[in-house]
């Protein structure tokens, strides 16, 4: 079996970001920033790198200023090249989505009805194949992408819906939802379907699902099917899983460090894991007795 190319990443990017409020009642989780980087920025660049077509965007009307990010503006570029900082006004067009160059779209999830409904809100906005999910608070940085090296595993696997997966500790599996594996081929696991959150003395495995995907077309199909769950929200897990009988399910053990970047712990981890690997911060971090710390992320 081999898979098309995946040409599609949906951004779901609605969420109030209550964890992080009071920063977030003025600002998007997506835009805060690791360093001088916006979360939304490291996940654009990411779809980029594993040369994903069309970038589409789930947002909410209170949230334009993610848009503002994502566009490149030619008014903020010639205003700096004016003051003389065009290094600066070279990397904010290089980091920009233009109509020109790249093709992307916002679409708006007015009522927080869940991931699933997020999903389906891109349904008329993708292009054929497969589509890949990109979560921007999931922070993964390595050498390589995440989605690049899925995109390639996908596209010779024998699966149709592709997770990105860690190791976690037993302790830790009931915050994630947990692969049923039954084999594996080299860092693809397949899997008979997901727990979601189990008690650590149920899991069937330590094969954490975190924030990527790559899904068959035919999820949009599985998430119209839906009823709605919990609080009245679509679970993009039950679309998945309704389509593991015909389609299969594969997890995928990246190569790079993941950040939980939705939580105040995994931000100032990313924000530490970043600085150590610049010189320009190593007196700030020894300052706060964040060097031991910093080495110690560095290297797990």
């Amino acid at each position: 079996m081999s898979n098309a190319a995946v040409r599609t990443a949906i951004f779901p990017v609605a969420g109030l970001g209550t964890r992080f409020l009071p920063a977030t009642k003025a600002v998007p989780k997506e835009l805060l920033p690791v360093i001088d980087t916006p979360l939304i920025q490291y996940a654009i660049d990411e779809a980029r790198a594993a040369g994903i077509e069309r970038m589409i965007f789930v947002s909410h009307p209170s949230k334009s200023s993610i848009e503002r990010h994502v566009r490149h503006d030619a008014d903020l570029g010639h205003a700096l090249r004016q003051k003389g900082k065009g290094k600066i006004a070279d990397k904010l067009e290089r980091d920009a989505l233009d109509d020109e160059n790249q093709e992307f779209v916002f679409v708006m999830q007015d009522k927080p009805l869940g991931l699933g409904h997020a999903v389906n809100c891109a349904a008329k906005h993708v292009l054929p194949g497969a589509v890949a999910v990109i979560l921007p608070d999931d922070l993964i940085l390595g050498e390589r992408g995440c989605l690049s090296e899925m995109v390639e595993a996908y596209e010779t696997s024998k699966t149709g819906h592709m997770v990105a997966t860690m190791e976690v500790s037993r302790e830790a599996v009931s915050s994630y939802g947990v692969l049923d594996a039954h084999g594996s081929d080299g860092k693809v696991i397949y899997a008979a379907g997901m727990v979601e959150k189990p008690a650590p003395e149920k899991a069937p495995s330590r094969h954490a699902v975190v924030g990527r995907y790559i899904l068959d077309a035919s999820i949009f199909g599985d998430l119209d099917a839906l009823e709605p769950g919990a609080g009245g929200e679509y679970q993009l897990t039950d679309a998945i899983a309704a389509g593991i009988g015909r389609l299969g399910l594969a997890g995928f053990k990246f190569s790079g460090r993941r950040f939980d970047c939705g939580s105040k712990q995994g931000m100032l981890a990313a924000t530490l894991f970043v600085a150590r690997q610049d010189p320009e911060y190593a007196e700030v971090l020894e300052e706060f007795g964040a060097v031991e710390y910093g080495q110690r992320v560095a290297a797990e």
